[in-house]
């Protein structure tokens, strides 16, 4: 034990945890302690106002500690669309006139889920079925492409650019198994039609390459040029990427000639509003709450609950917004490794970690319990725990004792250790380790850590060279995704390395399936199994805050106009310049 809390303090000196070590003395420790659920008043539609154009918005984002991964969309990595979305453009986009901030009933903070009624064509003019497998899109026809010296003149984006884009993701060597094998062809029928032709009926076709994480669309010039530096950006978004700093920021300016049009009391706007737009990368949370309390951030998209409470104390002029993470935390177990092969073991160890407790004490309240495969904002796919079987319930309770049982049922020794590798720049992560830590100690178990740097933490689970487990950090993406990318066979993202020729054969069948009561139903059941089988450690899913200026107009904590992407609502937003003058900024 002595072993594991020093490489647990080294970590924290390293990385800049905000621990309270006395976790490390007692499980669930004090940190809730004197600390409520925060809540906030009901939204209220704000009164009209004129848009003001000019200025810098500067943005502290989703992931605001880790730098752009790739700016390549065939590199196929999960962030792309927050780096290049402001300048790349997609298929379909939220139509954020349906925002909360309009009278309309989507907060759009989910992480790549648009509801159907909710999604607008962006390239897209309008799309219609042609027959049950083949969908015709009709391109808008005033979309350009900027104009890059040494690259290409300006021109109009074409329909071989989309069958261009769509080849390039799908010959990439880093495709994701199974992604577009419902795809039989893409084919341009003219400059501004594109006909996508299905082998059979996928339930996410919309998202897959429509408005999902490898759905942007790059002029065909781009084929020669290195698509990974950031000096060959071109696309036809509302902004142009014109400087990188590494671990710094990016900053992009506004593309004057954007096509889109911006309906605010009546009248139609041309947009972005704002000159130039900053994303901060920013790996330390003292210089981050500093940067937003001195409004050198005008928005910070996610702050944790602990850091609300301070920062409701010092800069009450904030304005804020709650959301449940988009993100689930658990423990992956790699079930294709002793002793994690065993069920009895998985359950064990579930069994062995309090998480109501975790909510209470490590989240004062600030978490849900249960919120994974589905979220609860997924109406008509999820079902609350209650609903569950009681094998499933069984595993959200603590009871140290029956984890003792089943590990001497299935031979585990007194006295297991293994390793857990860590995203170390995460601090929950970080902050929760010890706890669980402590946890599996009552139950004879060492688990020791290995902290590492996103890149080489997130390399390690792609190339599945991970060890044993896995602090897994994975996005509820969608109803349907969250099931295949998390459980399906050789998925990139199963960071369990699960696999199950029956699960696998009902994922595809439910993927398959028109009809979205059905659809419900099939997904309902496979939630239950899937948890049934414990292949991690199922932990809370926690509450996050997005606080922003007051002279930030037009915005009311939007996050995502598809999948991670929230280049459409910054070109919305533009700053009132005599309000932040005369608030001393």
């Amino acid at each position: 034990m002595k072993t594991v809390v020093a490489t647990i303090i080294s970590v924290l000196a390293l990385y800049g945890g905000f621990l309270l070590l006395s976790y490390l003395g007692q499980p669930g420790g004090t940190e809730g302690a004197g600390h409520g659920v925060i809540e906030f008043p009901p939204y209220e539609v704000p009164p009209a106002e004129e848009p003001q154009y000019g200025g810098t918005l500067s943005v502290g984002n989703v992931n605001l500690m880790i730098s752009p991964l790739s700016w390549d969309p065939a590199d196929w990595n999960w962030k792309q669309n927050q780096d290049t979305g402001m300048y790349f453009e997609q298929l379909f986009a939220a139509d954020l006139d349906q925002s909360l901030k309009k009278g309309g009933p989507y907060p759009f903070s989910m992480q790549a889920f648009i509801p159907a009624e909710a999604i607008r064509g962006e390239l897209v003019e309008s799309w219609e079925w042609e027959d049950d497998l083949t969908v015709v899109m009709r391109l808008r026809q005033d979309v350009f492409f900027r104009a890059k010296p040494g690259i290409m003149e300006r021109r109009k984006l074409t329909a071989e650019d989309v069958v261009f884009s769509f080849n390039r993701q799908a010959e990439s060597p880093k495709y994701i198994p199974t992604y577009f094998d419902h795809v039989e062809d893409v084919v341009a029928r003219d400059d501004h039609t594109v006909v996508f032709k299905f082998s059979k009926f996928n339930a996410e076709w919309n998202y897959r390459f429509g408005y999902g994480y490898y759905s942007g669309i790059i002029p065909r010039e781009l084929e020669n040029f290195d698509v990974k530096d950031w000096r060959n950006a071109v696309g036809s978004g509302p902004f142009e990427l014109v400087k990188y700093v590494d671990g710094t920021k990016q900053v992009y300016t506004r593309n004057p000639e954007y096509w889109d049009r911006e309906k605010l009391n009546g009248k139609e706007y041309e947009f972005p509003f704002i000159d130039q737009l900053e994303m901060r990368i920013i790996k330390d949370k003292a210089t981050w709450l500093t940067a937003l309390r001195t409004g050198q951030l005008d928005i910070h998209e996610v702050i944790d609950w602990m850091s609300v409470e301070h920062l409701r104390d010092t800069t009450p002029e904030l304005q804020w917004k709650k959301a449940l993470a988009t993100n689930a935390r658990f423990i992956a177990l790699r079930c294709d490794l002793e002793p994690f092969d065993d069920v009895r073991v998985r359950r064990a160890l579930n069994l062995a970690v309090n998480q109501k407790e975790i909510v209470e004490r490590f989240y004062g309240g600030n978490a849900e319990l249960f919120a994974f495969p589905q979220k609860p904002a997924f109406v008509g796919y999820y079902d609350p725990l209650e609903e569950m079987p009681e094998s499933v319930q069984e595993l959200f309770g603590y009871n140290p004792e029956k984890a003792r049982q089943l590990l001497d049922e299935a031979g585990v020794p007194e006295g297991f250790t293994f390793t857990m590798q860590i995203n170390a720049t995460d601090p929950t992560v970080v902050d929760m380790v010890p706890l669980l830590v402590d946890y599996l100690a009552q139950v004879g178990i060492t688990m020791e850590i290995e902290p590492m740097e996103y890149a080489s933490y997130l390399s390690a689970m792609t190339t599945v060279t991970h060890g044993p487990a896995y602090f897994g950090t994975t996005g509820h993406v969608n109803p349907t995704t969250t099931l295949r990318k998390n459980f399906v066979t050789g998925q990139t993202w199963n960071m369990f390395n699960f696999s199950d020729p029956e699960i696998d054969r009902r994922i595809f069948e439910m993927l398959e399936t028109r009809d979205e009561t059905l659809r419900q139903e099939r997904i309902k059941s496979l939630n239950a199994d899937v948890l049934d089988l414990a292949c991690g450690i199922w932990l809370p899913t926690e509450y996050f805050y997005t606080a922003w200026w007051p002279w930030v107009k037009n915005y009311n904590g939007e996050l995502r106009a598809g999948a991670q992407r929230g280049g459409p609502i910054y070109a919305r937003i533009w700053i009132d310049q005599e309000m932040k003058r005369e608030m001393g900024f």
